[in-house]
This record gives structure tokens, C-alpha cells and sequence, in this order.
């Protein structure tokens, strides 16, 4: 888009986000202290658990969060807002307090996953972008969490970027390395987050050449045996024969695309054991989700390619996370808790912080949600891990949770928070949260 402002994300926005603001700068209200909440109310039908993820790139996106000139002549033109309003967006930064679940954390119905504290204007303009990121990303995350799960120690490789727009793809990369991904077939994301990337060949490549042996051969000059070959497009037990004669024992990989894959990898791994390649290991993919992988356990598959499922939430595309004022100040300078009554869709007023109760054995047992505690509430009782950590501070970002560093944080912290969940946990079966959330107030 010729005009727009290459780096800005002012525009990832609502229209009724700054027409509240004009309406708030008009009577008087907008600079307010106010606190917002970001929540889920519940997770998507049978899941156990939540992944937080995106919150690197949302603390990204407010650095960013600038109107520039030319956002600013958008608006103009399109009588979006009036001039007293343009105004303030001209000269807009957040400059309040954020506080929030560490990315990777895993979640439950009701943790106060962001808590947003600042004038009610700077607060809620951030309302769509952060939750158009947390959505998205948490919803790819859990279902990669999911699917890492149920592979165990095996290796899950993200490669669904074709299946999603493609700013979404590199989004969609980035999280599921947070839910423990080993690598992604998708570039911008490996240049961007410095991920580990994959991949070697498809189907057209072979189809491209005269024949199999061709193609492979070819493949095998280019990169030498430590590459995987696709053997598949035709018969797989001539394709598994003539990738070791093009590449010999020293194969690092074939992959597998198509057929029944528990009884083709087995098929397959007797096969290569049978050629002296007992050291070739076996990838499969084709539309792989957490249940097939889960099938999957007890056949001879080193690795698993997901694309469609992962990228998409595995049937659960958005976590139905919410940004909610909690906490305003009243007319008369007090701050008053507030909430939404509407009988589907409540919320719980008052500033709340959270902490999981771990038992001696580090099972966590209770999501603690406390309402009137303060940013820097810490827990009396030894048992309690705080869960909210300072992310922005009077506007400025905690540069460690950003970037390359942040992802590799933030799997860090998923695979510990995964670890203190009881087994019961990962069964891919309908149930009840993992983990019960109670609420109390100090």
C-alpha cells in the first residue's frame, strides 16, 4: 500500500476504538485511570489447557503502535475522527503499565492473561491488535502444544505457511516453536525469530525429471546424503530403493505424503534396515493433526511434518479471548471496580493478579485468581507461583520477551509450564480444565 507507513501498526485497529477515544477526549473521560483485562472465558470445547503465545510480537506491535502522517491523513480523509481527536493520535504513545502471563504459560478459564493499566484512552486503543495477536498465536500454540504432546520425544516440524495468509504463516510459525516445534518450513519466520527452517523437496521436483532415480540423484549432488528425499510420488518401495542406491546407507531421511503412514512407515523401515540403512530416519506428513500423530506412537516415524492442522488451531482458530475495563476511576478520584452483567458473556470487576499452587512434588493442584492485588503482588504462601510478570513499565517494553530471544524464552517457559500439569493433562479425550481456577479477593 502506497502511503501507509511501513512500520506502524496504529491502523490493526477497529474504527469504534477511536471513536470511543473522540467521545471519552470530549467529555472529559479519556484520561481516566483505567484498567483493562484480557481473558478467555473458556477454552475451546474438550481442551484441557491454553498456550499463551504472541505476546512478544504484541509487545512488538505497541512499539510500534505510531500514527504517522500518513495514518493520520486517513483518518482526515475518511472523516473517521475530528481534529481535536487527530490530535491526540498525532502525538500518541503508551506510556502506562502492562503486566501479564509469561509467554508459554499454559492458561485456564479465567486467568487474567494481560492486565493493561493506563489512562482509559491509551488502554483502549490497544483492544483489537492485542487481541487479534493473543487470539491467533494462543490458538496455533495450543494445538501445537497438542500435537508435541503426543509425539513425545519425537521432532514436530511446522510447515503450514500454504495453508494460511502469509503474514499469518510466520505468526503461526513463531508459535508453535513456543509450543515446541523443533523448526519451520517458512523463512521470514526463520529470518525473522532466527527459528530453525526445513525442507528439501515435493512432489513436482521428481515430476519434473525423466524419472525417479533422476530426480533423486540430482537432489543428492546438489546437497549431499544428509538430505531427505521424497519417495512416495510413485511405488515407495522402488522409491526407498533407489533413494539409498542415489544416496547410499548414509541417508539421512525419506519423507512419507500419502497412504495408510503407520503401516507404510513400518513397511518402509523394514525395508531400509533390510538396504543397510538402518541410520535413515523416517518423516511423515500429509495432513497430520494431534490424533494422528498420537496413532502414530507405536510405528518406526522419526519426525512429523504438520501444516493445515497446526496453522489453523486444529479446529479451534481463535481462543475467545476478551479485553475487558475492570477498574476505572470514578468522578470523584477513587478507583471503582466495574464489570459487564450481561448473563452469557460476564465479566469480574477489580485489578486481578494470578498464581498456580504447586504441590511438593511440583504438580500443580489450583489457578489462583486475586482480585484487588496490585502489579507487583507477590504470594505469602510458598506453595503459590506468581504468574503475571512486568512486560511494559511507564511505556517502556521488556526487550527480553521481544524477538529471537523471546521465543526461545517463551519455549522455555511453555515446557516447564506444560511439566507441572498432571498426565491427565495431555489426553487428547474431552474433559474438565487440567487444572480447577478459584477466585478470592484481598
Amino acid at each position: 500500500m502506497s502511503g501507509a507507513s511501513a512500520a506502524s501498526t496504529a491502523l490493526l485497529t477497529d474504527r469504534y476504538e477511536l471513536t470511543m477515544v473522540q467521545a471519552a477526549l470530549a467529555d472529559g473521560t479519556a484520561s481516566r485511570r483505567s484498567v483493562f483485562e484480557l481473558f478467555t472465558r473458556r477454552l475451546p470445547n474438550g481442551r484441557r489447557y491454553g498456550v499463551v503465545a504472541g505476546t512478544g510480537r504484541l509487545l512488538e506491535a505497541i512499539t510500534a503502535f505510531r500514527f504517522g502522517d500518513d495514518e493520520l491523513d486517513y483518518l482526515r480523509s475518511g472523516d473517521v475522527v475530528n481534529a481535536e481527536t487527530l490530535d491526540f493520535l498525532a502525538n500518541y504513545r503508551f506510556t502506562g503499565d502492562i503486566y501479564g502471563y509469561a509467554e508459554g504459560e499454559v492458561f485456564f478459564p479465567g486467568s487474567p492473561l494481560l492486565v493493561v493499566e493506563s489512562s482509559f484512552a491509551e488502554g483502549v486503543i490497544l483492544e483489537t491488535v492485542a487481541l487479534s495477536i493473543l487470539n491467533y498465536d494462543s490458538a496455533v500454540a495450543s494445538a501445537a502444544s497438542r500435537m508435541t504432546s503426543a509425539a513425545g520425544s519425537r521432532p514436530c516440524l511446522e510447515m503450514g505457511g500454504r495453508r494460511a495468509h502469509e503474514w499469518a504463516a510466520v505468526a503461526a510459525a513463531r508459535a508453535a516453536i513456543v509450543a515446541g516445534f523443533t523448526g519451520t518450513s517458512n523463512l521470514e519466520a526463520g529470518r525473522r525469530y532466527d527459528l530453525p527452517t526445513i525442507g528439501t523437496a515435493a512432489h513436482s521436483f521428481t515430476l519434473l525429471h525423466d524419472d525417479e532415480a533422476s530426480a533423486f540423484a540430482a537432489q543428492v549432488a546438489s546437497y549431499g546424503p544428509d538430505t531427505t528425499l521424497l519417495v512416495d510420488t510413485y511405488d515407495i518401495a522402488e522409491g526407498v530403493r533407489l533413494a539409498i542406491e542415489a544416496a547410499g546407507t548414509g541417508l539421512d531421511s525419506v519423507r512419507l505424503d500419502s497412504g495408510d503412514l503407520g503401516v507404510v512407515a513400518r513397511e518402509v523401515r523394514e525395508q531400509l534396515d533390510s538396504l543397510g540403512a538402518a541410520g535413515t530416519k523416517i518423516v511423515v506428513s500429509s495432513d497430520l493433526d494431534e490424533y494422528a500423530i498420537a496413532s502414530l506412537a507405536v510405528a518406526p516415524v522419526d519426525s512429523y511434518g504438520v501444516g493445515t492442522s497446526v496453522v489453523t488451531g486444529s479446529g479451534a482458530p481463535t481462543c475467545g479471548m476478551v479485553y475487558k475495563l475492570v477498574l476505572r476511576e470514578g468522578g470523584t478520584g477513587r478507583m471503582e471496580p466495574v464489570e459487564k452483567a450481561s448473563s452469557s458473556k460476564t465479566s469480574v470487576g477489580g485489578r486481578k493478579s494470578a498464581a498456580r499452587r504447586l504441590d511438593a512434588a511440583g504438580r500443580a493442584g489450583e489457578e489462583l485468581v486475586v482480585a484487588g492485588a496490585q502489579g507487583d503482588w507477590v504470594p505469602d504462601d510458598e506453595d503459590l507461583r506468581p504468574l503475571h510478570v512486568p512486560l511494559v513499565r511507564d511505556g517502556v517494553v521488556e526487550a527480553s520477551y521481544t524477538g529471537a530471544e523471546g521465543v526461545r524464552r517463551a519455549a522455555a517457559r511453555h515446557a516447564a509450564s506444560r511439566a507441572e500439569l498432571a498426565p491427565s493433562a495431555r489426553r487428547l479425550s474431552k474433559g474438565d480444565p487440567a487444572v480447577p481456577t478459584t477466585h478470592v479477593t484481598i
